[in-house]
């Protein structure tokens, strides 16, 4: 049996399972899949119904899910979603840059974009979109993106079959070749992450140094590098400390002083956003500068003051 023929004798079932899987977070991708079911579509073998309504109900389900964790959970969502992220250190701060940019109509274009369509749907509950904002334009994003990709293989339905049978010959190798490429993929993105992270680390201070060198007076520069989103909902800033957003540097670093210690947080896994503008202001010829270990979420357990920004 070739996996044309299965879909035809599974199809809905399969269908359904395969696009709650990877919409609920797993990195299995659906899109094949859902052009398959359009080329057995154009070749009279599955109703166009099927098609579509399965992978939409499928897609809706872990969707909501997701929203309504952010609204109970918070950012603490991202934070997990993040560090199970292959790529750690853009996928929070990319999807917020792309919210902010787009706003509900971001929910249109996220099952297109890898990364974005996991953390989009917490963020928006994290927001506070409307549950009625969130699913007119969440069931407007999966009708877009089903139907795309179910009308491309219908498209090309003819010539999609003759590789379905292709595939079918080669057995066993086709398999194995799809898992190595698999393997590989991840391999690669793994070793690109701990490269990265072997690039940003660097001499670091403490939350308790921190803290002591203030209460002493010591000429610094503390600075907040959190996404104007993060700062938005977790207004709580450590006294004293500026607003910097990492991509702003090429306009502002003027703003920072060159004689005297330069102080970064976030809040996000490993220090990334800190470690980042850190690199970045060397660049530019900053270079008493340093991360704070923990960020604010450490600061936040020392119980250290805080103070709300604008206040």
């Amino acid at each position: 049996m070739n996996a044309l023929q299965f879909l035809v004798d599974h199809g809905a079932s399969v269908l359904f399972w395969v696009v709650f899987v990877e919409q609920a977070g797993l990195p299995i991708p659906a899109i094949p899949l859902l052009v398959a079911a359009g080329a057995l579509v154009g070749a009279g073998k599955m109703p166009l119904l099927t098609a579509l309504l399965f992978p939409i109900a499928a897609s809706l389900i872990p969707d909501l899910a997701w929203y309504y964790l952010g609204r109970i959970k918070g950012g603490k969502v991202l934070g997990v979603l993040c560090r199970l992220s292959l790529e750690p250190d853009s996928c929070v701060r990319d999807t917020q840059n792309f919210f902010q940019r787009h706003g509900p109509r971001s929910l249109l274009m996220a099952k297109f974009i890898p990364g974005v369509s996991t953390v989009v749907r917490p963020l928006a509950g994290i927001t506070g979109m409307g549950a009625a904002t969130f699913l007119f334009y969440d069931m407007a994003g999966a009708v877009i993106w089903a139907g795309l990709c179910v009308g491309m293989g219908a498209l090309f339905s003819n010539q999609l079959e003759q590789l379905g049978l292709l595939f079918d010959q080669a057995g066993g190798w086709f398999l194995a070749i799809i898992g190595v490429g698999m393997v590989g993929f991840i391999g690669y993105k793994f070793f690109h992450q701990q490269k990265f992270l072997r690039d940003i680390r660097m001499a670091k201070i403490t939350v308790d140094e921190l803290k002591q060198r203030m209460d002493a007076g010591d000429p610094m520069v503390i600075v907040d590098v959190r996404h104007p989103l993060t700062l938005h909902l977790d207004p709580e800033m450590i006294p004293g400390a500026l607003s910097f957003r990492m991509e702003e540097i090429e306009h502002r670093h003027h703003e920072i002083p060159r004689d005297r210690d330069i102080i970064l947080y976030c809040s996000c896994p490993n220090e990334v956003s800190s470690a980042r503008t850190a690199l970045l202001l060397k660049k530019k010829g900053i270079h008493r500068v340093c991360p704070l270990e923990g960020g604010l979420d450490a600061w936040r357990e020392r119980k250290f003051p805080l103070e709300r920004r604008g206040a």
